[in-house]
């Protein structure tokens, strides 16, 4: 720095700017921004320096942070993109899959194989559903809870979790306010906390879950530029494990990032937390220390709105089909071919479109369509829920159930369905399939 400005000195130049960290009279780092101006005389000799320093601390600060949202928004709208191909391909997987370890029940062993296909298919649905999880783009349905019950009906599932030389506490706040969130989301956010706190604590240690009312004022918004300042219901998970360093915290959330040896871990638990998290419109806050343990805290907005009632789990369902007659929609063709087989060895009548236009010409020359089954993100122009809006402008009474591999703002705004819209989630299984399609075509509206 010194070089530099005596070498503008020495020069002709009559403007110097430098950056560069400043130690404070408390300690403290500071970034400063020195500007000077040049003073000469006639034969260019410099006479005086008039200079000033700017702290640039803040700024800095905040441009990183702007610099990090961004990183992680576009990883997200990447990763939105891959699990919705994804998803495609496993639906044919897992479909092909079930349907052969049905047909295969007299031989066992090329059964096992079926159903191993099964499940390792199932175990990808799970990596997708954490990938558009962190992208924001999995479909939410939230209920006005009390996360103090919610919390204490996981309590079994949480103590299952965690072993035995891990000791468990929940500090309940009394009078906690009502928060807006999607329990079975809230569920697998928690657990997946619970797991890598689990692993954090290889000799045993001290796990606590705690509820509590918080306001989030200014000035931590001012520091914060994804947070609205208000009132939110907080919920923490503290464990006495390893903790972690502060890079290591600040790349925490990133999808595919973790510290554990290879295949002890995806680096997709903590990224499925952060995505489910700002899709809620909430917050999210990691405090760590290497020796101390890790802190990860939770906030939603507060709502003031009376508490929702949770639906019961639902029981296993039958697979039942029917008669009627649908008009599949999809454009990948391999997924069209063998939803269409599916669906026609339940007994439907199927018509099939690659998209949406197609799928307007026939329904203005077939009669007697009963279901839109139609895929959400399809070329041609027009999406599914386009095809359905135009569709019921002179079908009216038909009924739709939508499906995708992702989820978009066609049938999702501020982080969860809209009302009336049914969807079926890529991939899927044929129960699933059989359930959702008799739900759709037996209901009133």
């Amino acid at each position: 720095m010194l070089h530099q400005l005596r070498s503008v000195i020495a020069g002709a130049g009559n403007v110097w700017s430098h950056e560069y960290r400043f130690m404070r009279a408390d300690g403290s780092a500071a970034i400063v921004s020195d500007q000077a101006f040049i003073i000469r005389d006639e034969a260019g000799t410099a006479l005086r320096i008039l200079g000033s320093m700017r702290d640039m601390t803040e700024q800095r600060e905040l441009e990183q942070k702007l610099r990090e949202s961004q990183k992680l928004e576009a990883v997200g709208q990447l990763t939105g993109g891959v699990a919705h191909d994804f998803n495609n391909l496993l639906t044919v997987i897992l479909g092909n899959a079930e349907e052969l370890s049905e047909l295969l029940r007299e031989d066992s062993q090329l059964r096992q194989m079926a159903e191993m296909t099964a499940t390792a298919a199932a175990r990808g649905a799970e990596l997708t559903a954490h990938l558009l999880a962190f992208a924001r783009r999995q479909p939410l349905q939230p209920m006005v809870s009390d996360l103090n019950r919610l919390v204490q009906g996981m309590e079994g599932l949480f103590r299952r979790t965690l072993s035995e030389d891990i000791d468990i506490e929940f500090v309940r706040c009394a009078g906690l306010w009502q928060t807006e969130v999607d329990p079975g989301q809230l569920e697998v956010a928690l657990l997946n906390l619970m797991v890598n706190a689990r692993d954090a604590m290889p000799l045993g240690g001290k796990l606590t879950i705690e509820t509590a009312n918080a306001r989030l004022d200014e000035e931590y918004a001012a520091n914060h530029t994804e947070v609205i300042a208000g009132q939110y219901v907080m919920v923490s998970v503290t464990d006495t494990g390893n903790g972690m360093d502060p890079v290591t915290a600040s790349r925490a959330f990133e999808p595919f990032f973790t510290t554990k040896a290879a295949g002890k871990g995806s680096g997709l638990g903590l990224s499925m937390v952060f995505g489910f998290v700002k899709q809620s419109r909430g917050h999210i806050k990691i405090y760590s220390e290497i020796g101390e343990g890790t802190s990860i805290k939770l906030y939603f907005p507060r709502s003031h709105l009376a508490a929702s009632a949770i639906a019961p789990a639902q029981s296993e369902e039958a697979v039942f089909g029917g008669t009627e007659r649908i008009l599949l929609v999809e454009d990948d063709d391999l997924v069209r071919e063998h939803l269409a087989n599916q669906l026609t060895s339940l007994g439907y009548q199927v018509l099939q479109a690659g998209n949406g236009p197609e799928a307007i010409g026939i329904l203005w020359e077939t009669t007697g369509v009963d279901l839109l089954l139609t895929d959400i993100v399809m070329p041609g122009g027009m999406n599914g829920r386009e095809l359905a809006e135009r569709a019921r402008q002179f079908r009216p009474d038909l009924k739709v159930l939508f499906t995708s591999g992702y989820t978009e703002n066609a049938i999702v705004h501020h982080g969860r369905l809209d009302p009336g819209v049914e969807l079926l989630s890529k991939p899927y299984r044929r129960k699933e399939l059989a359930a959702k399609v008799r739900r759709v075509l037996d209901s009133d509206s």
